[in-house]
């Protein structure tokens, strides 16, 4: 808040403050010519009469309480303007409080899985009743309760990895996040009819009916510019995040007009890192569900 605001502010609830208590002083208090308390000033209906009796004095300090109330209120917590009060409250050193005793109380649930491989907590991963509202709470808003992603978030139910699969590939994506860095390459490309040859060849790749002709054309283009990335049969590279356009998998959709998009303007998906958020422990248990959605292992003891 700027200089100027804080002080109007200030300034507004001052006046505001000192307003209440001169309306109660001039309304509470006799004045010449008054009539007597029990002095009738108006009269309806022949029996039904006003009468001019001031308010109790209780009633009346009690007014004069709640204005003397919000000066110590707002003197030692913050709400005049900038002034910070002079208790040091605030609402976000309040919440960090509240989480602070929360995780002292729900991190031994935590620790003792800290110290088991996420390939064996991932055999047990739905008999643990707090990954699922782990995921649910902090995964489900972008991938679904159900984990089958929507459009520029990935489905974590099939086998398709852009970054690996494995349970330490998936511990470090929960830990510190991906971020997608395909640019534009309209300009390397060149026209409408050159982008849509290339995007036309990406359909084919995947077994996407595509015009033979226009993808015949946009394989050279593809050698030269997407292999980098995507690999000469574009099965994509984990190492960079670049995605198999071979699997049928489509991340933000398959049609030629969403392919030339993603040719046209790059694509640019992050997924935040969720340690800061969630703590190491919480991130193993989320890698565990994750890699249990696509190696589901049989109970012990189970039928064959």
């Amino acid at each position: 808040m700027s200089a100027f605001w804080s002080i109007y502010v200030i300034a507004l609830v001052a006046i505001n403050l000192i307003g209440c208590i001169v309306l109660i002083y001039f309304t509470g208090r006799s004045r010449p010519g008054d009539p007597k308390a029990d002095d009738t000033s108006h009269i309806w209906d022949e029996t039904l009469t006003e009468y001019n009796k001031p308010m109790p004095a209780w009633w009346v300090n009690l007014f004069y309480a709640t204005v003397f109330f919000a000066v110590g209120y707002l003197i030692y917590y913050p709400g005049a303007g900038a002034f910070k009060g002079v208790g040091g409250w605030s609402s976000a050193g309040q919440h960090d409080a509240d989480m602070a005793e929360q995780e002292k109380q729900v991190a031994p649930l935590f620790a003792q899985f800290a110290n088991v491989p996420i390939a064996d907590l991932a055999k047990n991963a739905t008999q643990i009743t707090c990954v699922f509202s782990v995921f649910a709470n902090n995964c489900s808003m972008c991938h679904g309760s159900d984990a089958k992603g929507n459009k520029g978030f990935p489905n974590l139910t099939d086998t398709a990895w852009n970054w690996g699969g494995t349970p330490d590939d998936i511990l470090t994506t929960v830990l510190n996040g991906r971020q997608a860095a395909m640019p534009s390459f309209a300009a390397v490309i060149g026209n409408d009819q050159a982008i849509t040859e290339t995007a036309a060849y990406v359909q084919s790749l995947s077994g996407i009916k595509a015009d033979p002709a226009l993808a015949a054309a946009g394989k050279p283009r593809f050698d030269m510019v997407c292999t980098a990335c995507h690999g000469p049969t574009g099965t994509g590279n984990p190492l960079l995040g670049a995605p198999n356009l071979t699997d049928g998998d489509w991340l933000y959709g398959s049609d030629i007009e969403t392919i030339k998009e993603g040719i046209i303007k790059g694509r640019a998906g992050m997924m935040p890192p969720h340690e800061p958020i969630i703590g190491k422990d919480r991130a193993r248990l989320v890698a565990a569900y994750v890699y249990s959605l696509t190696n589901a292992q049989p109970a012990a003891g189970g039928s064959d």
